[in-house]
């Protein structure tokens, strides 16, 4: 490899280097494959700074890159992000990635004087579940999750 890994904050022109990425971690979770339609929804999201993505940069292409969502909580009057995806391309693994975007996405949960983080994730995904598990995470026990698919 030779080349250092960086962790950068996307900006809406990282949307086109991000794009194939994010499509690669959509497909992951059995979506259809669409590049375009995949930077368009970056792009709108860091355009109207509903998201922040960090991502982690090899020489000039992307190995990974995790996507926060800010939100609130009512009960202890603070803000919370929510770690909405995170994905390492499968030449990028092994080798920290994760582990730095995970180290960035708290960073800006202390930085912006958050709750914490928040995440989900697959049952089956036990690679990520031991990642998280590794990193201190703590599963959530006390509440139950419902979804209305509407």
């Amino acid at each position: 490899m030779g080349h250092r890994l960086e962790v950068r904050k996307a900006g809406p022109r990282d949307a086109k280097i991000l794009a194939p990425l994010f499509d690669a971690y959509r497909r992951f979770y059995r979506q259809p494959s669409d590049v375009r339609a995949a930077e368009r929804f970056l792009r709108r999201r860091l355009s109207r700074k509903e998201s922040v993505v960090f991502w982690v940069r090899q020489g000039g292409g992307a190995l990974g890159f995790a996507q926060l969502y800010p939100t609130f909580s009512s009960i202890t009057l603070k803000r919370l992000w929510i770690l909405n995806d995170l994905y390492v391309l499968p030449d990028g693994r092994r080798q920290g990635v994760a582990i730095q975007l995970m180290a960035r996405a708290r960073r800006l949960a202390l930085d912006t004087g958050a709750e914490g983080l928040y995440l989900e994730t697959a049952a089956g995904n036990r690679k990520a579940r031991r990642l998280y598990e590794k990193l201190g995470w703590k599963r959530e026990r006390e509440f139950y999750r419902y979804y209305d698919d509407v």
